[in-house]
């Protein structure tokens, strides 16, 4: 699967961003999609995922209520739409494709987009 991730840019606090990741190269709904962020100097963190039927989602407490995931399988894309942000969301974000269920841990993901950089400022 070949993964492009698109949408980043720069937004002041409170503001909104939706990220795209758009599949190609293999059957997009028989993975689950994952979207993790990097910060400078720090690891790579798991922020939301959604399940293959695109009924179960998972997001990481530090953006519950704030971000959303959804997926488009016509499209084969995924979606984080990104809402009341905060400079501590500034990272470059990268969606995955994991073959497994529902997951949070980076080395369960098969296949990773390049990233695109989203600055928040205050």
């Amino acid at each position: 699967v070949q993964l492009q991730a698109s949408g980043g840019g720069l937004v002041q606090a409170g503001g909104s961003l939706r990220l795209s990741c758009a599949a190609s190269g293999r059957t997009f709904s028989d993975y689950s999609m994952g979207w993790f962020r990097q910060a400078p100097g720090k690891e790579r963190e798991f922020v939301t995922a959604i399940k293959r039927s695109g009924y179960s989602t998972w997001s990481a407490d530090s953006v519950k209520g704030r971000f959303t995931i959804s997926r488009d399988d016509a499209k084969s894309t995924v979606y984080l739409q990104m809402n009341s942000l905060k400079p501590e969301d500034t990272a470059v974000y990268y969606c995955a494709a994991s073959r497994k269920v529902l997951t949070g841990i980076p080395r369960d993901y098969d296949y990773w987009g390049q990233g695109t950089l989203v600055t928040v400022s205050s």
